[in-house]
């Protein structure tokens, strides 16, 4: 690439779905030329792409921008916050553009205008991979499936920040997959505001890949994602009735049997004052349903403690829940005041010290639940795909571990292994968190 390329920084903040944004635009940017570098210094400006979710993310996302304007100068924000344009502004005047999420074209066009493209820009000689610039590791990618999303939970603001959910289409989507199996990708972790409503937008339309027909729904895009011959772990998965056509495809092999299932809360009263569905028993009865199905099944959820009006009563009946469920992965937040958020005004909130004892004794009690889920799988054979090798050996994840937010098994002097690569190994040791082991 030649030296006159305009270069870019990028920062990408949030979670993953704010990643593919990062993604689509960097590809973009890359298919017109731009060089993207990793240095303040060597760029001649930067983009932010923000989350804006929690109060904790917009202060993250303002000490980055910040940075950037400090360390370069020049700073177009983009992401969840831009949809905020006067909270960035009146914090930091000088940022050059701001566009909320989604809005690719805008952040490109202001690209444009502070850094014009070289006017030479051949594009076949600066190519672009067809799967597109990726920023995570080459042997596993996320798979963006709709936009939005058409619940309007109390303690979320996603919907203002990102509309109604547009179900993308099913062709496109698996031809997205294909590409990036055929580049090297091992596993697609399938993510969106609301996977389980893939298509309902659309009515399930029926739509075609490879000429021939599937559905737009969430079971068709499994099967056929399930046929590539890769790992496909689903994400974000809303506890619908629909979720439980899934399970088969899982106890068949077609995709792993993984579910990330935000179920929140398990207090009734709670459940309905976040807008959110299904009583506690139910998801009980259900919970053990697909584990008759499917035995191995790794089930992942968040939930919310201290959450407005919640009293000790409510907090004891999620604490009874956990017991009850046995989740293998948990993730836990204390409720922040979101600015926007219908649940602010429920009721009175929690005092921060009340939130954060409650936070506490919910996570104890989640790594007693873990640590003996995962001292259970001493002694069992495990499939493994390695994510690193470091100078003691090689760092993996099992079926039941997804990248960044579960845990990973250690394989002490496997230094001879790839990344991307699926070996089989014994687990010999666990803790609340992670697993070793030795290859078998």
């Amino acid at each position: 690439m030649s030296a006159t390329n305009p270069k870019v920084g990028f920062i990408s903040l949030g979670c993953p779905k704010a990643l593919v944004d990062s993604e689509r635009i960097l590809t973009q940017l890359r298919t017109e030329g731009y060089e993207v570098v990793p240095t303040y210094q060597d760029a001649d400006l930067v983009v932010v792409n923000t989350c804006g979710f929690i109060d904790a993310a917009k202060a993250e996302s303002l000490d980055a921008i910040g940075e950037a304007i400090k360390e370069n100068g020049k700073v177009i924000v983009t992401g969840c916050m831009g949809g905020k344009e006067e909270d960035i502004r009146k914090v930091h005047p000088s940022v050059l553009s701001v566009s909320g999420p989604q809005q690719y074209e805008q952040v490109v066009n202001a690209v444009h205008e502070y850094l014009p493209p070289k006017q030479d820009h051949n594009p076949f000689i600066d190519l672009v991979p067809p799967q597109g610039i990726k920023l995570t590791p080459r042997h596993y990618s996320y798979l963006k499936i709709s936009e939005g999303c058409n619940h309007r939970c109390t303690f979320c603001i996603i919907p203002s920040l990102r509309g109604d959910l547009v179900s993308r289409p099913v062709g496109d989507v698996l031809d997205e997959a294909e590409r990036l199996v055929k580049a090297g990708v091992k596993e697609l972790l399938v993510v969106s505001q609301d996977t389980s409503a893939y298509g309902v937008d659309l009515k399930y339309r029926t739509g075609f890949w490879q000429g021939r027909p599937v559905k737009t729904r969430m079971t068709e895009l499994c099967e056929a994602l399930g046929s590539m011959g890769v790992w496909v772990r689903l994400h974000y998965v809303y506890p619908y009735p629909s979720v439980d056509s899934v399970i088969p495809l899982m106890a068949e092999g077609k995709i792993l049997p993984y579910l990330d299932i935000p179920f929140q809360h398990a207090s009734p009263r709670v459940l309905k004052a976040m807008k959110r569905p299904a009583a506690a028993e139910k998801t009980l009865e259900r919970i053990q349903a697909w584990r008759s199905i499917c035995p191995d099944i790794t089930l992942r959820s968040t939930f919310i403690v201290g959450f407005p009006g919640e009293t000790e009563a409510e907090f004891q009946e999620l604490l009874d829940f956990l017991d009850e469920a046995q989740l293998d992965r948990v993730g836990a937040f204390a409720y922040s005041p979101v600015e926007g958020a219908v649940a602010n005004d429920i009721a009175p909130l929690i005092p921060e010290e009340v939130q954060q004892e409650r936070l506490a004794r919910f996570m104890e009690k989640q790594a007693e639940i873990s640590t003996r889920k995962l001292a259970a799988k001493i002694g069992r054979e495990v499939d493994v795909l390695i994510d690193e090798v470091v100078e003691e050996g090689a760092v993996g994840r099992t079926k039941a571990d997804a990248p960044d937010i579960d845990g990973q098994i250690f394989l002490d002097g496997a230094t001879h292994l790839q990344p991307g690569q699926f070996v089989k190994a014994v687990v010999e040791d666990a803790d609340e968190h992670d697993l070793w082991g030795s290859l078998r």
